[in-house]
């Protein structure tokens, strides 16, 4: 947490990097920031804990290499988005904002991959409190299971 209680930044992120911050509801989510502080991924999914989103953050990081997203229209208004579909109709991950063109957006995702790929692994803590398991996703040398909640 930093000093106003509203989230953790990991070292050296205050501008740039990861970070997770606390929903209005009380769980987490997190998003990452380019160098230049603006926020260029977030994740839909809420987590009970601190810890929780940066292990979902760390699964995504081990597998950007092989991220797909899918570049689609947003629902009230104009322009792109990119969504990397996740699980139960909830995307894993999305644009932080919508975009004029659509090889604009293309190339936003694209530089959140590269953005992703750069960051250093996350210290994750042991597990919080116990959440449902979502079915885990293979990764490449790896099966990681990503632990959220989806609201309901």
């Amino acid at each position: 947490m930093d000093a106003s209680g509203r989230g953790h930044t990991a070292a050296g992120a205050s501008r740039g990097g990861f970070r997770t911050e606390r929903a209005p509801d009380g769980r987490y989510r997190w998003q990452l920031k380019a160098p230049n502080g603006r926020v260029v991924a977030i994740t839909s999914a809420l987590f009970e804990t601190p810890g929780e989103a940066e292990r979902g953050f760390d699964g995504l990081r081990l597998g950007a290499a092989e991220l797909t997203a899918r570049i689609t229209h947003v629902r009230d208004g104009i322009g792109w988005i990119w969504v990397i579909p996740g699980s139960r109709t909830l995307p894993e991950v999305r644009s932080s904002r919508a975009y004029e063109r659509y090889a604009t957006c293309q190339n936003a995702f694209r530089r959140f991959v590269v953005l992703l790929a750069k960051q250093p692994p996350r210290d994750v803590p042991a597990r919080d409190v116990p959440a449902r398991d979502v079915p885990a996703r293979e990764l490449p040398g790896k099966a990681v299971s990503l632990r959220h909640t989806d609201g309901r």
